[in-house]
């Protein structure tokens, strides 16, 4: 008896190692109640992608070529929030993996989670869960705790030029390189120059944990969502 398309849930896979890719792809169609609508190697060829097939979950990869997978899932969670991700990673990097929950990740599995692991993972997404360890669990608990105009403070304490804050602010929108190049008429190559001074000063590592600082800036000091 065949599965109607609303009782199946329907998977992405943005993996750039082959084998791990393949290897995903077998465990999510080795359940009949699973189907992969595809597995890509880069994220913005997956945004597309995902776009285009609406899948329910996504299985996103942390260090991915070119746009990382905390970035690529803070701009799927902005445009399809109803999509859940959950991330995959080698390692309990629990920095990237917190940095990928503030960015919208329902959660994270571990490369060598077993397929029942991986599997229930995604049924546990589905009912509302959130798959991961009790430390990252803490750790989300203890972030709500923080004052909101702590960012706030945070920033406003850095001397950003203003240039750098025109970037910021670009960035916080969600525009890439180039766009930004674009509109403030540089090159890319100086975007990349401006991003790693403001990365500096903000004590951040990804482009997704400046623009978060930043739009949590905004939120604290004019104290309204």
């Amino acid at each position: 008896m065949s599965l109607s398309r609303e009782s199946v849930t329907e998977v992405a896979i943005v993996e750039d190692n082959a084998a791990l890719g393949a290897g995903l792809r077998k465990i999510v169609e080795s359940a009949s109640d699973f189907r992969c609508v595809g597995v890509w190697s880069r994220a913005e060829e997956a945004l597309k992608k995902i776009d285009a097939f609406r899948p329910q979950v996504v299985l996103m990869d942390i260090n991915l070529p070119g746009m990382s997978g905390i970035e690529a899932t803070a701009r799927l969670k902005r445009h399809l929030p109803e999509i859940q991700v959950i991330m995959v990673t080698v390692y309990r990097d629990h920095d990237q993996i917190f940095a990928a929950l503030k960015a919208g990740a329902a959660g994270y599995l571990l490369k060598r989670s077993t397929p029942e692991e991986v599997r229930q993972a995604i049924r546990d997404v589905r009912a509302g869960g959130a798959p991961m360890t009790a430390e990252i669990a803490r750790r989300v608990v203890e972030a709500f705790h923080q004052p909101a105009k702590a960012a706030a403070a945070d920033i406003d304490a850095v001397k950003l030029s203003k240039r750098e804050t025109e970037l910021l602010e670009l960035l916080a929108k969600g525009l890439a390189n180039k766009e930004i190049g674009d509109r403030l008429t540089i090159s890319v190559e100086t975007v990349r120059v401006h991003l790693r001074r403001i990365y500096d000063k903000l004590h951040v590592h990804s482009r997704t944990e400046a623009a978060m600082k930043f739009r949590d800036s905004k939120e604290g000091s004019s104290g309204m969502l």
